[in-house]
């Protein structure tokens, strides 16, 4: 039975959250600001007719913005993230958990094999739309093909080209319609080929996505990689990648913001640390890892001519792996006074957890280890997250880094209200 893959996506998906809970910016110019408002990581379809793109600064488009009445917001990421769980979760009443890959906020692999004698894919694909546009007012487009890259490629013709009314199915589509479409489409649109990839592909006289589909695979694995040859041979529908159910466990987690002013002051500094050690410490528990080494980092603005650019890190390594919030802040802490040098203006700063390991295969040294020691941590960490699940991050925290208005809090001066917090819930009734 041949492979059949679909790849849904929310269209503009920060813009379509915002667009659900204020209907007023619809058929507006929309962008959604960066941490911070630094820069576009969100823009509607009429934004995007403008000529606003994806990155630019705000400050580069403050004019713009005035001319054409362009509405901004702030990123309001707990308002994505629970539209994204409800997104997904839509998509897993059509699938069983193994044919279903939450590739990101946004987008879902699904693999259709199972479905394709039962059921016409197109309407299949058709009722997902829908009932996602119906149960939580976002709109999607969704890609099918024989591979998970021509899945992802048929999402790309199904944005690009209306008439397809958001469903492209390349499985079922006669292969010199196909072919057709891959001519007119620049390599550099194929999931996995990157900017550097694609330039180099042009000097080979390989500019479309049909012309990578018709290379030679053998030549393209010593030219790039066997990654690069998996995709060529996806392109012609032999599918190589297959639906991720667990994840790749984790290299590092990083945990860091740009700050809303100029930090001069190691007391904010480290404020700011063991706010981002926190952060980092809640992904680190639900992962069920333990840290083995610490890194903390600051920066300076690289933007700043007038002053020499400040960018240095400083690590720790853990006798024993662990997952003591207590004791890798304190560590992060000593990090970031060692690095201070006491006459910059710092921009940003933040951690990394490396040396990760999986909590539950973790051996303690028998001999050296104080294992009443490590329950009573364990018990004291469960305690801090109970409070947290119960009362929020803001009741108990280390020291004063969650206390409102700090001198390093980024800014987010035109963000939206999470319609699922408790605050907005109140408010409503």
């Amino acid at each position: 039975m041949n492979k059949v893959f679909a790849l849904v996506d929310i269209n503009n998906c920060y813009v379509s959250c915002e667009r659900m809970f204020n209907p007023k910016l619809n058929d507006k110019p929309v962008i959604v600001l960066s941490n911070n408002d630094g820069c576009a990581v969100a823009r509607s379809a009429e934004a995007k007719a403008l000529g606003i793109k994806m990155g630019v600064p705000f400050f580069q488009i403050k004019d713009l913005i005035k001319q054409y009445d362009i509405q901004v917001l702030s990123s309001n990421y707990a308002l994505y993230a629970e539209m994204s769980r409800r997104f997904h979760a839509i998509l897993s009443a059509y699938v069983t958990d193994k044919e279903q890959e939450h590739y990101s906020i946004d987008e879902s692999f699904l693999d259709l094999t199972a479905y394709q004698n039962n059921f016409d894919l197109l309407q299949y694909a058709n009722t997902m739309k829908q009932h996602i546009l119906q149960w939580i007012g976002l709109p999607v487009c969704i890609g099918i093909g024989h591979s998970k890259t021509e899945a992802k490629l048929a999402n790309h013709i199904a944005k690009q080209n209306p008439h397809y009314l958001g469903v492209c199915n390349l499985y079922e589509m006669d292969m010199c319609s196909k072919e057709q479409l891959f001519a007119q489409i620049d390599v550099g649109e194929v999931w996995g080929v990157g900017y550097k990839q694609a330039k180099k592909l042009h000097k080979m006289n390989i500019n479309t996505v049909f012309d990578l589909a018709c290379a030679d695979a053998q030549l393209i694995r010593t030219q790039f990689s066997v990654v690069m040859q998996r995709t060529v041979l996806e392109l012609r529908g032999i599918s190589c990648i297959d639906i991720e159910h667990n994840p790749p466990a984790k290299q590092q987690i990083i945990a860091s913001r740009s700050f809303g002013k100029r930090v001069t002051q190691l007391s904010d500094l480290q404020e700011a640390i063991i706010y981002y050690v926190q952060d980092a410490y809640k992904r680190l528990r639900a992962d069920d890892l333990l840290c083995g080494c610490l890194v903390a980092f600051a920066q300076s603005n690289p933007f700043d001519s007038n002053k020499p650019y400040f960018n240095e890190s400083r690590s720790f390594v853990f006798l024993e792996p662990t997952d003591n919030l207590l004791e890798i802040s304190h560590q992060a802490s000593k990090l970031i006074a060692q690095l201070d040098k006491g006459n910059i203006e710092y921009k940003k700063c933040g951690v990394i957890f490396t040396c990760l390991e999986s909590k539950s295969t973790h051996i303690h040294d028998l001999l050296d280890t104080d294992v009443v020691k490590v329950q009573k941590v364990e018990r004291l960490m469960q305690s801090f997250e109970a409070v947290h699940e119960r009362y929020g991050k803001s009741k108990l925290a280390l020291g004063a880094s969650q206390l409102p208005k700090r001198n390093w809090h980024m800014t987010r001066d035109q963000l939206s209200i999470n319609p699922f917090s408790l605050k907005s819930l109140m408010q409503t009734h």
